[in-house]
């Protein structure tokens, strides 16, 4: 299902995380859980991941993460803020030590001037630790490749916070 790169990803972050003791739980949107179901690919997975949120509509972000309506309606869902209230919101709503988020427009539509295709806002954040963030502009390379482009960003991210590159 996923590409052999991914795959090999995902198991390092299995194992990195297994060996660290750390549990992932995963805040998705317009990967509409690609990152958990590539984790879950790798035998044994079930001792790092926690659970997943599919959070796509934005009542969904209100409803189960948390994520402020009043940020919602300023913002927008495609957003460093929404991106960093799904992560915590995520954290608050597990037993896991880290919580990775995802919220962009993989495309073809609901892109504004603002806010193109292949926009999306990821964010990491770690119990006793500062949320992080990052923006990604993949551009309007296909609704697949933005979502797994996604998929291996977020992998990275976990690695990279849990002591491992």
């Amino acid at each position: 299902m996923f590409s052999d790169e991914l795959q090999a990803l995902a198991g390092k972050v299995v194992q990195t995380c297994k060996a660290r003791g750390v549990m992932v739980v995963t805040a998705e949107s317009c990967t509409g859980g690609l990152i958990a179901g590539c984790l879950t690919e790798v035998a044994g997975a079930s001792a790092v991941v926690d659970r997943g949120f599919v959070t796509y509509h934005n009542d969904a972000k209100r409803d189960v993460l948390g994520v402020d309506q009043g940020l919602l309606d300023t913002v927008g869902a495609v957003s460093e803020d929404v991106a960093r209230a799904m992560a915590e919101g995520a954290l608050g709503a597990s037993r896991a030590d880290i919580a990775v988020s995802c919220t962009g427009i993989a495309g073809p539509g609901g892109a504004t001037p603002d806010k193109p295709v292949g926009l999306v806002h990821m964010a990491l954040a770690r119990r006793g630790a500062a949320t992080q963030h990052r923006r990604m502009a993949y551009g309007d390379v296909g609704r697949d490749l933005v979502r797994l482009n996604t998929v291996r960003d977020a992998l990275r991210m976990i690695l990279e916070n849990t002591g491992d590159t």
